[in-house]
């Protein structure tokens, strides 16, 4: 690694009960170290970098304290445990960090015995957790032995409902767990909500504050006989300030906050919890994300996820872009369909950035709502917003709309609710990985009663789907489109709505139709070029909709070819399913046609490139050159791959 900082302390430590030979002022140095190693790996590869800042001091104190891995320690989303990782084994891969073949972005079981539990979708570690320690007490057989179960968990997380359904189980069950909440206000975007406001009157007023030194434990200094009245005093100050406990009323024993940079106050805590408790505990822990890289603490998102970057001055090495990414001509298209109809608003969950809300919040800031980490309520919210008379974009992350499938089906598509789905990130999407793949929404949503299902293959082509879910009240109706730049194709002034259940012929030719859906069809037409060069033309059209689909030109091109491919960014299940569902009921299968479909792998691919990511699914340029050789049948092809 380029211009390694200078670790002593840092090198020494191997695994983590390597930290346990140091004492408590050599945990600070080596929090020291290890922050400025996170910065010095981030800057080499990109990544997630101002939550592993926050959660340095919590990670070596942690480490030092439990026994991992017989100790499960689990970090909610796990964008946070780059520092972890650093400190189990994995410093040297470090370099290999979001590559291809390298180390994951997020804790993964298959890589190292101290994720017990993978994650990058958040709230799901205090379930996980509580898991673990019912599965400790029912005697359940783990390789690495099972000893507590710690769920570290952000505030951001906990807008999240599953964390606390998951608090009122464990409350409920009343099993030895820790929770850490990892409060550093701000999520990815600055937290919203009453939660968040709920979180910063437990330490803001006065009566609390002048507490401070019986959080750092200077109950335990005095004589016995006074502890008690003074924990009842201090019980009763937080009643006066904040109005009761939230935590406790759950059934979670409650500590803090306390400072988590400060070594002094963690360690003691961590070790007194860790000797005493009987049940749930909550630590609330207050840090500050981006801590100790002074780029990272200035930068509006703390530095939450950067590309590659000088480590002295923080400046990014960004890509020059070539053409707008789909997601700012979604922004963009939404505005201007927004300054004609006052009834156009706009809903995210926690990523208003991600989603270029953030242009929309700016512009119109009375009709955008931003509703935390809680995609089933933004489902349900934007399904009351469309029974209410307003036309809502509910905008977020494929893999993200899988969170509230059920919302989708009971509250939106059952009661034919004109919500539309503005789906993000849609196909594979790089570094982020499996988690993050926009893989199952074809496939999820083109099987609901009354739902289109729109894919746009270029960004010339999103504007006109954003004009048209504008225009359709019938019901839900949802448009798709990939992470990343456009194709450069000239952008219209003002979107058109498309007519719907119609496609685009885009290339006439004879023997095989291919019928794509979404951004392959550029793949498509470079295969094509190569064709060509063989006296091959395909017919190329453009489906636009796998729901309804256009049935005049599927049949059209059947009856007029001698087979047809089909091509997606989605799973089996999806689109060219419902192709061939069609197709097979129009019975030209019986003559002969020939059909394939070209779909992603029924696997999880790890995180490359997203070109790269195509290529292992074979769906890429020279795979469908191959798929409409084998479809014809071509001896020379077929002598050559044997």
């Amino acid at each position: 690694m380029p211009h390694r900082p200078h670790t002593p302390l840092l090198d020494q430590i191997s695994f983590p009960s390597d930290l346990k030979r140091f004492g408590d002022q050599d945990l600070v140095q080596i929090a020291h170290e290890l922050r400025q190693e996170t910065i010095a790996a981030v800057s080499q590869t990109g990544g997630h970098l101002g939550a592993g800042l926050g959660v340095v001091e919590l990670t070596v104190a942690l480490h030092a304290v439990f026994d991992t891995p017989k100790d499960k320690l689990i970090w909610d989303v796990s964008h946070q445990c780059y520092p972890h990782k650093i400190l189990t084994g994995r410093r040297d891969r470090m370099g290999t960090l979001r590559q291809k073949d390298g180390l994951s972005g997020f804790t993964k079981r298959s890589e190292s015995p101290y994720d017990p539990f993978g994650a990058a979708h958040s709230s799901t570690s205090i379930s996980a957790a509580l898991g673990f320690a019912v599965a400790r007490d029912l005697g359940g057989a783990c390789e690495t032995g099972h000893g507590d179960a710690i769920a570290v968990i952000g505030d951001g997380s906990l807008s999240a409902g599953m964390a606390y359904e998951a608090m009122n189980n464990a409350g409920h069950l009343k099993k030895r767990l820790f929770v850490i909440l990892n409060d550093n206000e701000m999520s990815i975007a600055p937290p919203v909500g009453a939660l968040s406001s709920y979180l910063s009157q437990l330490y803001a007023g006065a009566p609390f504050q002048d507490l401070k030194a019986v959080a750092k434990g200077a109950i335990s200094f005095l004589p016995e006989p006074f502890q008690e009245g003074a924990r009842r005093a201090k019980d009763m100050l937080k009643g006066m300030a904040v109005g009761g406990t939230l935590f406790e009323a759950l059934g979670f024993s409650y500590l803090g906050p306390i400072d988590g940079h400060d070594m002094d106050q963690l360690l003691p805590v961590l070790r007194t919890v860790k000797d005493r408790a009987t049940g749930p505990m909550l630590i609330h822990v207050l840090t500050k994300k981006g801590k100790g890289y002074a780029p990272a603490e200035a930068a509006r998102d703390k530095g939450h996820a950067t590309a590659r970057f000088d480590v002295l001055t923080g400046k990014q090495e960004k890509p020059v872009s070539n053409a707008p990414s789909y997601t700012r001509v979604f922004a963009d298209a939404l505005l201007k369909e927004a300054a004609k109809d006052e009834k156009i608003c706009a809903v995210t969950a926690a990523m208003p950035d991600g989603t270029g809300l953030n242009l929309f919040a700016d512009r119109y800031p009375s009709r955008c709502f931003d509703v935390g980490i809680a995609e089933q309520h933004g489902v349900t919210f934007s399904a009351g917003l469309a029974a209410g008379g307003m036309k809502p974009f509910c905008a977020l992350y494929s893999t993200f709309l899988q969170r509230g499938y059920d919302q989708i089906v009971h509250d939106v598509a059952l009661q034919g609710l004109p919500v539309r789905f503005a789906i993000d990130r849609a196909g594979y999407v790089g570094a982020d990985g499996a988690t993050h793949a926009g893989s199952f929404d074809i496939a999820y949503l083109a099987n609901l009663p009354g739902m289109v299902v729109m894919a746009a293959a270029d960004e010339a082509e999103l504007v006109h789907m954003v004009a048209t879910a504008a225009a359709y009240d019938e019901g839900p109706i949802a448009f798709r489109y990939p992470r990343g730049e456009g194709e450069g194709v000239e952008l219209p002034e003002v979107g058109q709505p498309l007519q719907i259940g119609k496609g685009r012929l885009i290339q006439e030719g004879r023997g095989i139709a291919i019928l794509s859906f979404g951004t392959r069809l550029g793949d498509v037409l470079k295969a094509c070029e190569k064709l060509q060069a063989r006296g091959i033309t395909p017919t190329v059209a453009d489906a636009r909709f796998a729901k309804p689909l256009d049935k005049d030109m599927i049949l059209d091109l059947a009856t007029r070819h001698d087979g047809m491919i089909t091509i997606e960014e989605g799973s089996v299940g999806g689109f060219g399913s419902h192709v061939m569902q069609f197709l097979s009921e129009q019975a030209v299968f019986d003559r002969g046609f020939r059909f394939r479909s070209m779909v992603m792998p029924d696997e999880f691919i790890d995180q490359a490139s997203a070109k790269d990511m195509y290529a292992q699914a074979g769906l890429g340029a020279e795979d469908v050159e191959r798929k409409v050789l084998e479809m014809l049948d071509i001896s020379e092809f077929r002598s050559k791959s044997g």
